[in-house]
């Protein structure tokens, strides 16, 4: 009793010192600049339009409470918007958009009858490929609505070629936009910006400048969401029980499905939170340059798959019933693993499942047997993995490879051009997502650089001799993060997956700081690019 009271009173104070830190923190409401970079345009403000928009970054900073309430779901869904941003074509600068739009909540609805995170109306939604039935509506889906969001900003933005129209022709529609702009934005990257300046896009300005990374140190989400891809016909129900987690909860999340239903006609993605923080790479210390000069070729996709070779197959739900049907996903696939070793006319029987889609989704041969602990798939694999090439190693073979990734084996051996076993190579750089380019060499690494995941370096912060010990092991090549001899400068390769406002979550520092000591006039950033970050 003694225990649980000291524990209240804990979390009490705690809860004190976070409202007094957050209120000390909105205080220092943002100013406007004179200028402002957005997307690929440079803006000018004169000190008119700065007041105006000034007095709306003011008003979305007056109420602490409130404005913490959008940090929180900004700080769970934003890395998902900007990934799905970027995967379209369009610039991330675009994400603020969304919290203009519906704060982003799943289920907002405007006046006009507009729904969702991005605020679509119906005949909207459909025209960038969204499904809204009675079962299903895509607007409340966080990954689905910004990839219609992305289609439809890229299709307005096409006729302008200047980002300001094109966001202003999404509440305009792209008519209404072309009859108020004209052509005179047309090709513009440096527009000035007055009283004159539509409403919406002065609206958008403060919203970018209230959230552009200020205060997410703050922010104290107890997770991160986790996202799958799930092939129907299932429910919500059973999905849970899978990733141990509540129906109610994946309701929560999932509102896009009426009745927790969740059709067989394609995959839908599905989110939930998961506890701790989102799972970064390990901070390693990089191989110097004398040791890597074999395999320069300007790409971090090898030294990554080296790094995440153990981390596929990979298994979520309820591992501890891994052999019965409806438990796990393995690579987000539905998938159950055989307990013995036996035949496939027995383990289908037993998993349910009729033995020719058995055969045709796991790429089995008629009399192939069944293997005690593999993975085996009930949901079809896909045409291309999550992570982009595997370097082969001994004892390998394609339809291994294939399972490994939950990678279709057809598309396998078309992406590669390698139709049989014997013309895998240990060190051969297969790849999992794009199709090798006709008459291009298959890359094979050097036998030394083969196996830099067996002992990975990591960097010891405690004293220079741990540090000195630590260059000596096998590395990586590179997705590094490198301390420098000043400690408060790091230099930060970008992995696969990360985005500006990631990295200033991982380092405690604002997106606009990154931009600054980078050099950056946008928020796109390429796999492998080097970013030196001043740790505060």
């Amino acid at each position: 009793m003694k225990q649980n009271k000291l524990n209240y009173i804990f979390r009490n104070l705690l809860t004190i010192f976070l409202l007094l830190a957050f209120s000390k923190a909105m205080a220092q409401t943002p100013q406007v600049p004179k200028e402002i970079r957005f997307a690929d345009l440079t803006l000018r403000l004169n000190e008119q339009v700065r007041r105006e928009i000034q007095l709306d970054v003011d008003a979305l900073y007056r109420n602490p409470t409130y404005f913490k309430t959008k940090l929180e779901r900004v700080n769970l869904y934003m890395p998902i918007v900007e990934r799905e941003l970027q995967n379209g074509g369009v610039p991330t600068d675009l994400k603020y958009l969304v919290i203009q739009e519906s704060s982003l909540i799943a289920d907002a609805v405007s006046t006009s009858n507009a729904v969702g995170f991005w605020q679509f109306k119906k005949g909207t939604a459909e025209e960038v490929f969204l499904r809204v039935d009675s079962q299903i509506d895509e607007r409340k889906n966080i990954v689905s609505s910004t990839q219609g969001a992305a289609r439809y900003l890229k299709k307005n933005n096409a006729q302008f070629n200047n980002w300001m129209c094109g966001l202003v022709a999404y509440q305009m529609g792209l008519g209404g936009a072309k009859s108020y702009f004209g052509t005179q934005y047309n090709n513009k990257k440096v527009v000035e910006l007055d009283r004159n300046t539509h409403w919406y896009f002065k609206k958008f300005l403060a919203h970018k400048i209230a959230f552009e990374g200020n205060n997410v140190q703050l922010v104290s989400n107890t997770g991160y969401l986790e996202e799958i891809s799930i092939q129907g016909p299932t429910t919500l129900k059973a999905v849970a029980s899978r990733l141990n987690v509540t129906e109610a909860h994946l309701k929560e999340y999932n509102k896009w499905t009426s009745n927790g239903n969740i059709p067989g006609d394609r995959p839908y993605s599905i989110i939930y939170l998961k506890s701790g923080l989102a799972p970064t790479p390990a901070i390693t210390q990089t191989a110097s340059t004398e040791n890597v000069t074999e395999i320069n070729y300007q790409d971090t996709r090898y030294s990554q798959s080296l790094r995440q070779v153990n981390t596929y197959p990979k298994v979520s739900g309820n591992t501890s019933k891994a052999t019965q049907p409806n438990q796990i996903l393995v690579n987000d696939i539905e998938a159950v693993q055989a307990a013995i070793s036996t035949t496939q006319d027995e383990f289908t029987d037993q998993i349910g499942i009729r033995k020719a889609k058995f055969r045709r989704i796991n790429d089995l041969s008629k009399k192939e047997p069944i293997k005690a602990g593999e993975y085996y798939y009930t949901a079809p694999k896909n045409t291309k993995a999550e992570t982009e090439v595997h370097i082969v190693k001994k004892g390998e073979t394609l339809w291994s490879i294939s399972q490994k990734y939950g990678i279709k084996l057809s598309s396998l051996k078309a992406k590669n051009r390698i139709r049989v076993d014997n013309h895998l190579v240990p060190g051969m750089v297969l790849n999992l997502q794009e199709h090798r380019k006709r008459g291009e060499d298959i890359k094979i690494l050097p036998l030394n650089q083969q196996n830099l995941t067996t002992k990975p370096a990591t960097v010891q912060q405690s004293s220079p001799t741990n540090s000195t010990q630590a260059q000596t092991a096998p590395t990586p090549v590179s997705q590094e993060v490198k301390q420098s001899a000043d400690t408060s400068r790091i230099v930060h390769t970008v992995i696969k997956g990360e985005n500006l406002f990631r990295i200033s979550q991982k380092y405690g520092v604002r997106v606009d700081e990154i931009k600054k000591w980078n050099n950056l006039n946008g928020d796109n950033i390429q796999l492998g690019q080097k970013l030196t970050i001043y740790k505060p």
